[in-house]
């Protein structure tokens, strides 16, 4: 027979595991609820990205009878993550929050917000500095080449998603440094430590993911640059609070 103390422990992870299966309930219905969103609003958002500036000057093409309905679904998925993110994060929040203080969890539900509003400047800064002169730059060369244009909308799609998502990531990086720091993982000595490591891999992702020239270059490392600057020191004055708190 099973102890009073295993059976607790037993109807306590029964009890979070459901709990946390009806969070997940939630999360994807609303995630498809906002890809029902993504659809509808796909006609607008492909009008809007062939008219931007940076978008290919260019007809678009259909090369497969399912291309047409690939695109939309490709809409969808984009504005499904970005709907579905903030509402994500806060059953995470929720589902957490009986295992922590009032002030943990006043301190942490900022996350939420912040993430993804992080994550939207991101996906803004891909979609209207990156992006246009890595079209521009490609297109030259397929110029230069004397090759005839002609572009399929699913690659063209499939291209901006893979592109724009990771510079949402990447402008999470304030609050990853942030979390690290309040969980003692960073500190203002170690971030002196891999400072010029991190200039480095920053460097090395803005030229991978920008066109091989100077300006282009420059005009991306340098904002990833300035946003790791920002995140230490955020991470920065969060550690010495943290720290003045502890010695009082």
């Amino acid at each position: 027979m099973s102890s009073p103390a295993e059976d607790t422990i037993s109807s306590d992870l029964i009890g979070h595991l459901t709990e946390l299966r009806k969070r997940l309930i939630y999360v994807a219905g609303w995630f498809l609820a906002s890809l029902g969103a993504g659809l509808y609003a796909a006609p607008k958002i492909l009008t809007f990205v062939k008219s931007h500036l940076g978008s290919i000057e260019v007809e678009w093409s259909v090369f497969a009878l399912s291309d047409g309905i690939a695109v939309y679904m490709k809409c969808a998925l984009l504005v499904g993550i970005i709907l579905t993110l903030p509402f994500l994060l806060y059953h995470l929040w929720a589902f957490a929050r009986p295992g922590m203080t009032d002030a943990e969890a006043k301190s942490t539900l900022v996350y939420v917000p912040t993430s993804s509003l992080l994550f939207v400047c991101g996906v803004l800064f891909g979609y209207t500095v990156a992006l246009p002169m890595m079209i521009r730059f490609m297109i030259k060369v397929n110029q230069s080449m004397g090759a005839q244009e002609v572009y399929g909308i699913q690659h063209y799609m499939s291209f901006l998603i893979s592109f724009l998502l990771p510079m949402g990531v990447a402008f999470e990086m304030p609050l990853a440094m942030t979390f690290l720091t309040r969980i003692g993982l960073l500190t203002p000595d170690k971030m002196k430590q891999v400072r010029k490591y991190a200039y480095v891999g920053l460097a090395v992702v803005g030229t991978l993911i920008s066109p091989p020239d100077f300006v282009s270059h420059l005009s991306v490392t340098v904002p990833l640059i300035i946003l790791f600057e920002i995140s230490a020191f955020i991470s920065t004055r969060y550690y010495k609070r943290k720290l003045a708190v502890q010695t009082t």
